[in-house]
């Protein structure tokens, strides 16, 4: 007893030390066991084979889309009162009466659509003791005044000033016998190239031909600008396309597009 009083401290000393040289002496194993086991974790998530996701219900988006694509189509021209009113018009015999879809703009039947074309043609080569001078013919069929509509002729040197028309730009090849010349038009400044034979064309515009049967009318070789008059109520030629005739209603300006027929 007297030995364990005097050296107790040293005694517990000695087994701290025991245990701390134990746990080092085991620390190794321990610490390669749990490598071990999260290696083996890893491998098991990684390694683990895939396997497919059950299918996305889209049903709800797929609806949305669909309901996205479907056009709607709201009448508010025929069966609405509200925004238009029921139309009144004077009859042919002077009287008022009620419109319907019996007559009216949307009983106009296109029967016919022209290209108007701008057409430059190198008529003929001139020479004399002055030189070489070239005839050349201009051909608006779209201009707004009928006189311009005609072919016009110009005579046409290298060196000339502009006329009215156009004015003579360059000759390729021969003077007396030129394969293209290039001419600069006054209206618009635009420069174009044409030859014997061999005229410039390009469709600048439109005219019509329609009728409206209610009224048994016909108008033919109506352009843009144009105006024509049936139930009493005069339009406007708004525009004429390859294939669409529009008129518009003077007393309030509603435009009606019109097809052509086929």
């Amino acid at each position: 007893m007297q030995f364990l009083k005097k050296n107790y401290e040293k005694i517990l000393l000695g087994l701290v030390l025991v245990g701390l040289i134990g746990a080092l002496v085991f620390m190794p194993f321990f610490i390669g066991s749990e490598n071990d086991r999260m290696r083996e974790s890893v491998d098991g998530i990684i390694k683990k084979p895939a396997t497919e996701l059950p299918a996305l219900d889209t049903t709800t988006q797929d609806g949305a889309v669909a309901r996205l694509r479907t056009t709607s189509t709201l009448d508010l021209e025929s069966t609405n009162r509200v925004f238009n009113p029921m139309e009144w018009v004077k009859l042919p015999d002077g009287n008022l009466g009620r419109a319907n879809t019996h007559r009216g703009p949307l009983m106009v039947t296109v029967t016919n659509i022209t290209p108007l074309y701008l057409v430059v043609s190198l008529d003929s080569v001139m020479t004399n003791e002055l030189g070489v001078r070239y005839v050349v013919g201009v051909e608006k069929q779209y201009d707004s005044n009928p006189a311009k509509r005609r072919k016009q002729q110009r005579y046409l040197s290298v060196g000339d000033k502009p006329n009215d028309i156009c004015s003579l730009v360059s000759v390729t090849g021969a003077p007396e016998n030129p394969e293209a010349i290039t001419i600069k038009l006054v209206d618009g400044g635009e420069t174009i190239t044409c030859g014997l034979n061999k005229p410039f064309r390009r469709v600048d515009a439109y005219m019509a031909d329609f009728r409206y049967e209610p009224e048994n009318k016909s108008f033919r070789n109506k352009r843009a600008g144009d105006r024509v008059t049936f139930d009493g109520t005069e339009y406007l030629v708004d525009g004429v396309s390859q294939s669409e005739l529009i008129l518009q209603d003077t007393t309030n300006q509603k435009k009606t597009s019109r097809p052509l027929a086929l």
